[in-house]
């Protein structure tokens, strides 16, 4: 196992085995670990039908390692998710006294990551199998999402004409800003960043720091032409970038 190709293909051989809760690749040292309750001898089997001179190293209880990984994994999400709810909060009150089609997006797409890590927490320590259907849910929830948000931006943008605060559309937007980023810190340096449900919450979390500058754009052109028009725009792009990421979860579940 020597580059991601062999990753990928040992992950699919894999892909069905119920037992199986992680695989840890060590693709510098030519080392898989795989964290599993069942007997090896298929497990084995089915990587040696690979034919990559596959050799077993050694075989071991490590409880009291995969406690602590998943952990690692509750702390990493659990603050994410608080981080996450708060803002939802916070911008949708503010979007909705600021009449900002961009901020109220963020509240939910921000709503939406709270859903998914809150998910992402009931999959710690379940199957590979289970963590895929978590993913699957994830992305068809951001889809939905994504699709209300475009009917009420088409809505706003016949109907309505008021001009949103675009100082608090900036103010607001640069907070959710420091956020997204230390959520994608925290992300980051866990341990379990290479997990599928950690890979999601990556995913979604990159989209919100794009949007948030998106947002902050869109103040600064409300303010120059006087206009609603740049804060529908944002909007539109939002759940556009929402129904992108929930398109590449998809992906990451088949």
């Amino acid at each position: 196992m020597d580059c991601p190709s062999e990753e990928n293909l040992i992950r699919m051989k894999l892909d069905n085995f119920k037992d199986i809760f992680d695989l840890d690749f060590k693709i510098p040292d030519r080392v898989l670990i795989v964290y599993h309750k069942s007997e090896i001898t298929e497990i084995e089997k089915s990587i040696h039908d690979l034919n990559l001179n596959a050799t077993k190293i050694k075989t071991e209880n490590i409880e009291n390692l995969k406690s602590s990984k998943n952990e690692d994994q509750r702390r990493s999400l659990f603050l994410v998710l608080i981080i996450n709810f708060i803002f939802f909060i916070i911008e949708m009150i503010t979007g909705i006294f600021s009449r900002s089609m961009g901020l109220i997006a963020d509240s939910l797409d921000m709503l939406a990551d709270s859903f998914v890590y809150i998910l992402s927490l009931y999959a710690i320590g379940k199957t590979l199998i289970f963590k895929k259907q978590i993913v699957k849910i994830s992305g068809w929830f951001q889809i939905v999402l994504a699709t209300y948000g475009f009917i009420e931006v088409i809505r706003r943008f016949i109907y309505t004409e008021n001009i949103p605060e675009f100082s608090t559309m900036i103010v607001v937007s640069i907070f959710a800003l420091i956020a997204n980023g230390i959520c994608l810190y925290i992300l980051h340096k866990s341990k379990n960043k290479e997990e599928l449900h950690f890979k999601a919450s990556m995913i979604f979390t990159s989209n919100d720091i794009i949007i948030n500058m998106g947002v902050i754009t869109a103040g600064f052109l409300v303010s120059w032409f006087n206009s609603n028009k740049p804060d529908l725009f944002i909007g539109a792009i939002v759940f556009l970038l929402v129904m992108q990421g929930a398109i590449r979860i998809l992906k990451l579940y088949k």
